[in-house]
């Protein structure tokens, strides 16, 4: 059996445990009733029900991805340290790159299939309303499967973090609250960044905005894809700004996945 053999074989051992865990067809149980909710607290909007809609649909799919990929990603190669399963895997012929890019690509497949259930969801609930009380504002139907998609590569985006300081960690504390604290950072650094570029931080000591430029460019930045605006209001959304997405989350994956593999590689197990 090749190594490629070997990642998918794992992979398809994650995609199944993940299938079959209670908590998270708990956690996807809320989210379904959560959009269940969106027809009728869209009715609190007087002018904009679709648009609200819209945003409810987004904002509910965007949060269960997210708690989604912090805890499989937090938990998952965690749990194997803990329970020795890790051990015990690689004393098979299993290398540890196969074995923890296996854990990824399992993972992912699963954030994916829920978000695509989600999306699904999402748009029913959205048709739901049509045209009614409609602002005059444009139905893009390829803007909202953008923005859901956007939020799909956040959560994967959070996976492989998550899975990284899962690497060097021997508690969940690093691998939630690390993951989370960047999470947050970067969900802020563009605003951070505009406000740089503005009169007001101009002003700012010298060392503040090099530290601020620095954590900006180091940290992901979340809101790339972030595609909420455009979906909700029908504006106009350009292809580069998708390509731009998808090849700033592909570089920015696999640079995390080299350095989970190389940290991995290094960790001893007792």
């Amino acid at each position: 059996m090749n190594r490629k053999s070997k990642v998918i074989l794992v992979a398809g051992v994650t995609l199944c445990g993940a299938l079959r865990d209670r908590i998270l067809h708990a956690i996807l149980g809320v989210a379904c009733l959560l959009l269940l909710l969106v027809p009728v607290l869209s009715q609190f909007s007087m002018r904009q029900v679709r648009e609200l809609s819209i945003t409810l649909s987004l904002s509910f799919s965007s949060f269960v991805l997210l708690v989604l990929g912090l805890l499989l990603g937090a938990t998952t190669l965690w749990r194997d340290i803990e329970r020795r399963y890790t051990a015990a895997v690689l004393g098979l012929p299993l290398t540890r790159n196969s074995y923890l890019l296996g854990r990824f690509f399992g993972l992912a497949l699963f954030v994916s299939l829920c978000g695509l259930v989600l999306a699904v969801a999402g748009c029913l609930v959205i048709s739901f309303h049509g045209d009614q009380m409609s602002s005059g504002l444009s139905l893009r139907w390829v803007n909202i499967v953008v923005a859901f998609g956007g939020d799909v590569l956040k959560s994967l985006l959070v996976i492989v973090l998550a899975l990284m300081f899962s690497t060097v960690s021997t508690s969940l504390f690093l691998p939630v609250f690390g993951t989370l604290g960047i999470y947050f950072a970067g969900s802020a650094s563009q605003e951070v960044m505009d406000y740089l570029s503005s009169p007001d931080g101009q002003s700012l000591p010298m060392v503040s905005r090099l530290l601020a430029k620095a954590f900006y460019y180091l940290l992901p930045n979340f809101e790339v894809f972030n595609f909420k605006v455009a979906a909700v209001y029908g504006l106009p959304l350009s292809v580069e700004s998708v390509l731009y997405a998808v090849g700033y989350f592909s570089v920015y994956v696999a640079l995390l996945l080299f350095f989970a593999v190389l940290l991995f590689n290094r960790r001893e197990f007792a």
